[in-house]
């Protein structure tokens, strides 16, 4: 491929992955600021217009069929053809694109309601994804994830105390982006699962035409999805929401930006796990979440208190031992054996 050698190109995905990351925290804080924060009764509006820009992105990607994502790597852009799905394909995509949505949303509300906590809820992921896997696919974590499972609890739990002017430690967290945090983890641990069940069947990979067309068809079936929830339940203010459109700038340029940013932080993302090892994409990913928190904290002139700051360390350390714990097992369990032998 011309342009820049892999290797380069792979660390400015790298780069650019994490200042999509960033900056998709960022505008977002501003699009919800801007709608009157969490309380605005306007969250849901915001999460759904997001999506409605990735949709937007992605009609112009299959218009022009051309994908440039790769540019960020200084690589040629590759061709980005409509795919060649079937009514059933699209069907056995709906339960992925449901949990996207659903996802992305609480996702909204939890980082809505504070943007730092809301980082260190979302640490504990692996907690939702081993009890969902666990109940809903007979899939059990091992005994080694599940002690660092029990760190991961341990160090959102130490983030959530605060001491008191007696000296005592007490609970003291934001109730809105823990319950909205876990329904997020939950649904993610959904999507991943629901995610692999629908790349296992027989030539949807070929109909799908490649990891762009699958991500951009998710992000418009969360968009569709997404649409009759959001008039559900925020529908009698979104003339309120047209209004602010017209006239408040942050809101206009917060939605634009964090939606063009989610679409393309995401994509980056899966493009460098897929070309990682479980080692490299974990590290990678712990290394986002430390870099993210320091900006956010950065951006909202919201310090972390040392509680937050260990249970945040806690909780993240362990959620990269956690992805790599049983890959590094059997590397040490299969070097002793060979050595024995």
């Amino acid at each position: 491929m011309a342009g820049m050698p892999d290797s380069v190109a792979l660390l400015l995905f790298f780069l650019f992955w994490y200042v999509g990351n960033a900056f998709y925290n960022q505008y977002n804080t501003q699009a919800l600021a801007a709608v009157g924060g969490k309380y605005g009764g306007l969250t849901m509006t915001v999460s759904t217009m997001q999506l409605g820009v990735c949709t937007l992105y992605a009609l112009v990607l299959w218009l022009v069929k051309w994908n440039p994502i790769k540019i960020c790597g200084l690589q040629t852009p590759e061709k980005m053809n409509l795919p060649k799905t079937t009514s059933a394909d699209l069907m056995a995509t709906v339960p992925v694109g449901f949990c996207s949505a659903a996802a992305h949303s609480a996702g909204v509300f939890c980082l809505g309601a504070d943007p730092l906590f809301g980082q260190i809820v979302k640490a504990g992921e692996p907690v939702m994804s081993a009890f969902v896997n666990t109940v809903f696919y007979g899939k059990a974590p091992s005994r080694a994830k599940v002690v660092c499972l029990l760190f991961i609890v341990a160090g959102v739990a130490f983030a959530s105390l605060k001491k008191g002017d007696d000296g005592a430690y007490k609970l003291k967290f934001d109730e809105r982006a823990l319950f909205f945090g876990m329904i997020g983890n939950t649904f993610a641990a959904f999507k991943g699962s629901e995610n692999k069940k629908l790349m296992d069947k027989p030539g949807i990979k070929d109909r799908m035409g490649g990891v762009a067309n699958q991500f951009a068809l998710t992000e418009v079936l969360a968009f569709l999805i997404s649409l009759p929830v959001m008039f559900a339940t925020e529908g009698a203010k979104f003339g309120e929401f047209v209004e602010l459109m017209k006239t408040n700038k942050d809101l206009q340029i917060g939605l634009a930006v964090s939606g063009m940013s989610f679409y393309l932080y995401n994509e980056l993302a899966t493009m460098t796990i897929k070309a990682t090892g479980a080692v490299t994409s974990s590290v990678a990913n712990t290394a986002k979440r430390v870099i993210v928190m320091v900006y956010m904290a950065a951006v909202t002139g919201k310090v972390l208190t040392e509680e937050q700051k260990i249970g945040a360390a806690v909780a993240i350390f362990f959620v990269l031992v956690y992805s790599v714990v049983d890959d590094l097992l059997k590397a040490v369990t299969g070097g002793g054996k060979k050595k024995a032998a």
